[in-house]
């Protein structure tokens, strides 16, 4: 089986661990790589975030439905499994996962779900890729990843993987 990492992650201020270098959602990704021999794909805003938090999700909440993206992928056919990994922004993934989860084509692969957070779990992240990735299978057990824990977290994710 052939698996793909379609994640997104800032760095900069985060909620509850401050300013870092790497975003807490791409530790993780690195993790799930490490683990299954992932391609990984990260998913990158047009327009950079603001460097302060709490700017950074006034910007997302106004991004919701319409988050270009510097590139896009086109074809995932090569892939069996796609796990899609994002923080969570406004109750989901961030805006721009959605833009470049458009228009790929699920049918038959399974999708699995990651997010970091810092308290509100999964949220509505796994119906809203549900809705996204139609024909997909998605696994209904995703895992939620507190972002102060992102770097402590290679047991859990090795478990859950």
């Amino acid at each position: 089986m052939k698996s793909l990492i379609i994640y997104f992650s800032r760095a900069d201020e985060n909620y509850a661990v401050g300013y870092i270098d790497k975003g807490n959602t791409e530790i993780v990704a690195e993790y799930v790589q490490k683990l299954t021999g992932a391609d990984m794909f990260k998913v990158e805003p047009a327009v950079p975030y603001a460097k302060d938090y709490k700017t950074c999700i006034e910007e997302a909440k106004q991004r919701i439905g319409n988050a270009p993206i510097k590139e896009k992928l086109t074809d995932i056919s090569a892939y069996d499994t796609v796990y899609i990994m994002s923080p969570i922004y406004w109750g989901t993934y961030a805006p721009e996962v959605e833009t470049a989860l458009e228009g790929l084509d699920f049918t038959g692969k399974t999708v699995r779900v990651i997010c970091t957070h810092e308290g509100s779990g999964l949220s509505g992240m796994p119906s809203d890729v549900k809705r996204m990735c139609k024909g997909a299978i998605l696994d209904n057990k995703g895992l939620a990843i507190r972002g102060a824990q992102a770097s402590q977290s290679m047991d859990v994710v090795r478990a859950w993987v």
